[in-house]
């Protein structure tokens, strides 16, 4: 996925990309990291050590493999 050693903190702009709520943000990366722990201990492969859960979700968003869904507000 990526290595820690040379992760760089992403932008939120780059995350974002338009989105209204940096709550929306921060909820969807603490869902993802959960949905990624709960996989791992599915697995139960204690042997591999995985990246920290939320890193890997913030990357999996700042490549756009998640769309962050917000409800439709009239403004």
């Amino acid at each position: 996925m990526f290595d820690n050693d040379k992760y760089t903190r992403p932008s939120v702009d780059d995350i974002f990309a338009g989105k209204s709520s940096k709550y929306a943000l921060a909820i969807a990366v603490a869902k993802r990291a959960r949905e990624l722990t709960d996989e791992e201990e599915r697995k139960k492969d204690k042997g591999k050590i995985m990246d920290k859960p939320v890193l890997v979700a913030v990357e999996e968003f700042r490549e756009h493999k998640f769309a962050i869904l917000e409800p439709k507000t009239n403004d």
